[in-house]
């Protein structure tokens, strides 16, 4: 009798007792900045795994399509390292510029970042040769000297001319944009003092 009274007075049953202190319970969930840590460090693992597995296969097989194309011959090996340099520096560079301007989200301006990188990928593959300590980059000397002559040091005089040109060409741009702000600022001026005039009289 006393615990069908209890019942009555007490309407809550098991279940929802339980989900009441399921509720209750504190977040136990890790905190966004403990996400983006661990994220972070899984991301830089993948990255150097994929670097370690690039640095053994790249190299060679960049030096080796290079070798294709030059055939041994030291005229055509400064020619395509020319090319290759100034073109595949002075593009991406005109891309990169871009970001600065006003119009581009942070978003977009890490997206045309990231394909700039990518455009320079000759450049990047050619000093992953020069510059790498794996055995495919070693791999990837000897081809050079070999099938390639030229190639290497026409390459980083391309990539300076390239270069060069960017900076040149951004300069240019930048000083005459700066001098039609200021003829437009001068006209702007001219016209207020004419008005002034007109008013005056």
């Amino acid at each position: 009798m006393n615990d069908q009274s209890s019942a009555a007075h007490n309407p809550e049953t098991e279940d929802d007792h339980l989900e009441r202190r399921i509720r209750e319970q504190p977040d136990v969930t890790p905190h966004r900045w403990v996400r983006r840590i661990v994220l972070a460090i899984v991301l830089i693992g993948v990255a150097y795994l994929v670097y370690l597995m690039s640095a053994a296969f790249f190299p060679r097989w960049w030096a080796q399509r290079v070798a294709d194309q030059v055939g041994g011959d030291f005229t055509r090996g400064t020619t395509w390292g020319l090319f290759y340099g100034i073109v595949f520096t002075a593009v991406p560079l005109l891309l990169l510029v871009q970001v600065r301007r006003g119009f581009f989200s942070w978003t977009w301006r890490g997206i045309v970042a990231l394909v700039a990188i990518a455009l320079a990928a000759p450049n990047w593959l050619t000093l992953s040769v020069v510059a790498g300590n794996s055995n495919a980059a070693h791999a990837g000397e000897r081809i050079m000297d070999v099938d390639a002559p030229g190639f290497r040091a026409a390459t980083l005089i391309g990539v300076v001319i390239g270069a060069a040109l960017v900076i040149g060409f951004t300069v240019v741009t930048m000083r005459l944009k700066s001098r039609r702000a200021e003829v437009k600022r001068l006209k702007g001026e001219r016209d207020e003092l004419r008005r002034r005039d007109d008013h005056t009289r």
